[in-house]
């Protein structure tokens, strides 16, 4: 009974964390919603982001697809082991780039449009 009640304090805590941004940075929420403005300004040539992005769309591409370099029937952990570990790499990848263009999206917004006259 007390392992189960500390393990829907740790996940209550987690779910915590995650909707209002550990560290004072941007909710998955917000992250979340970021992402197809991301890729849309990414394809525009606005934001710099596109190679990483290519590469985000790779890996999610690589863990989705029925086809694998490492087959988990023949290998087993191994298998399963290159899938985690592009599973890991792709989380951080989206993390630091959602907040990434998250930022630069407030610094787009406090610039005022118009030309420089001189």
């Amino acid at each position: 009974m007390a392992k189960t009640l500390r393990r829907t304090a740790a996940f209550t805590a987690l779910a915590k964390a995650l909707m209002t941004g550990a560290r004072g940075g941007p909710s998955i929420g917000k992250r979340v919603a970021a992402l197809p403005r991301m890729i849309k300004a990414s394809a525009k040539g606005e934001y710099d982001g596109g190679m990483r992005v290519a590469m985000m769309a790779a890996a999610t591409a690589y863990v989705v697809s029925p086809i694998d370099f490492i087959p988990e029937a023949a290998l087993l952990v191994v298998g399963l082991a290159d899938d985690a570990v592009m599973i890991a790499w792709l989380a951080g990848s989206v993390l630091s780039e959602t907040a990434r263009f998250l930022e630069w999206e407030k610094e787009r917004a406090a610039v005022l449009p118009g030309s420089v006259v001189s």
